[in-house]
């Protein structure tokens, strides 16, 4: 029986063929498109091959190159253990005219393209580093190998194939979602004063790696109180308190592929006043936007709608203090309540904002605010695949309406 550690359980070699096509009516007869797999691990660490890499051929093997070549539409791997696998590269890519190669960097075990550019652009200002990235390593070798070359950027062809999933990778996302849900709610039941963030995190974990799960897709964000306030704290060690909200958004990895969900409850087990009213509007923004994601539909158009349905409900709830409201009207008018694509990496490649939604596409709905006086923080999110009809939410089975919360942690409570 094979294991969901196992490419092949989820994608069969004519998944990987039929990717591999794409590329080959992209790129034309006359190029070739070469790809660096993920290097060595360092130290006790378990491999895990990069996404372009994965996703254009399955191969789990450090150290290993993909060609393909335009002509003869063919895709062959390099891999270490063959005899000579480089010199048989290079005698293969002899004469080549124009070479496709990503220049984007490559998305490895808990990265993101948007963190490894942060990455490069902070080491870039570090006179005293100098470091030179893998990938413009291998370009550069490209190059000095094959001066008559052309080469050409691969990312645009590859971000593009990978904004809309194919139905075996929604296979995955359903169930990194199924996950991602379970191991949040079950950490909602968990949740008593007097834990640590991290706490919660290991009950994740053990759902995680118990249900297949080989990794976590990303670092956790598990923040109670004003932790909140940093949107990517990644701390995980306060105590938990009540009166205090915790923030919980986490998932697994399951072949390269994770989840994306943001769930907030009260450690009491009952929401303030306050609460109630800066959630719940959220809550109601939230339902809002998911019932006009189907194809087709604008996301500039989506968010339009949603803040003039919502803009009489701003004005009729009453706050303690101006700023509540101001925080309310200030959300209507936010552009990333529509959030992210999701897929391979959190924080997925490719661009979908600017044109009608299309089934397939994977995106983060997350429609927050913010109190900056006193850094409040309030979201709500899940990661939904837009449909024939409209819209599947793949993190929908744990609950985010205040009293099915509420009910769920009273439940926990007693026992």
């Amino acid at each position: 029986m094979k294991s969901l550690y196992d490419v092949s359980y989820w994608f069969p070699p004519e998944e990987f063929a039929a990717r591999q096509a794409r590329v080959f009516d992209a790129i034309g007869p006359e190029a070739h498109a070469v790809l660096q797999g993920a290097g060595p691990v360092r130290g006790f660490e378990v491999f895990r091959q990069s996404n372009e890499f994965l996703y254009l051929c399955g191969v789990e093997v450090p150290q290993a190159y993909l060609l393909l070549e335009g002509k003869t539409r063919t895709a062959t791997v390099f891999a270490p253990e063959t005899e000579h696998p480089l010199t048989a590269l290079e005698e293969a890519l002899k004469g080549a005219t124009v070479l496709y190669t990503p220049h984007a960097p490559t998305e490895g075990r808990v990265e993101c393209r948007d963190v490894l550019q942060l990455y490069a652009k902070t080491v870039a200002k570090d006179p005293w580093d100098g470091e030179v990235s893998r990938e413009n390593r291998f370009r550069a070798r490209l190059q000095a190998l094959f001066p008559r070359a052309e080469l050409r950027d691969l990312t645009p062809i590859l971000d593009a194939m990978r904004v809309i999933k194919s139905p075996r990778e929604l296979d995955v996302m359903r169930y990194t979602g199924k996950l991602t849900g379970l191991a949040v709610k079950t950490a909602m039941e968990a949740t008593r004063p007097g834990l640590r963030e991290y706490q919660l995190g290991a009950v994740a974990d053990g759902l995680f790696r118990d249900q297949g799960a080989r990794r976590e897709g990303y670092c956790a964000i598990i923040a109670s109180g004003a932790n909140i306030w940093d949107g990517h704290y990644n701390q995980n060690d306060s105590v938990l308190t009540n009166g205090d909200l915790v923030l919980m958004d986490y998932a697994p990895d399951i072949c390269n592929y994770t989840n994306d969900i943001g769930r907030m409850w009260p450690v009491s087990g009952t929401f303030s006043p306050l609460q109630r009213q800066l959630y719940g509007f959220i809550v109601e923004y939230h339902k809002a936007l998911l019932k006009r994601l189907k194809p087709g539909a604008l996301p500039r158009t989506i968010l339009a709608e949603t803040a003039e349905e919502l803009r009489p409900l701003t004005e009729s709830l009453v706050f303690e203090k101006p700023i509540y409201t101001d925080a309310v009207q200030k959300a209507l008018s936010f552009r990333g309540h529509l959030s992210h694509p999701v897929g391979m990496a959190v924080h997925d490649v490719g661009s979908y904002f600017e044109v009608p939604l299309q089934p397939g596409l994977v995106i983060s709905i997350d429609p927050m605010l913010w109190v900056p006086e006193e850094k409040l923080y309030i979201r709500v999110e899940d990661t939904i695949v837009i449909t024939e009809t409209g819209c599947e939410v793949l993190t929908a089975h744990v609950p985010f309406e205040i009293d099915e919360i509420e009910a769920l942690l009273a439940q926990a409570q007693r026992g």
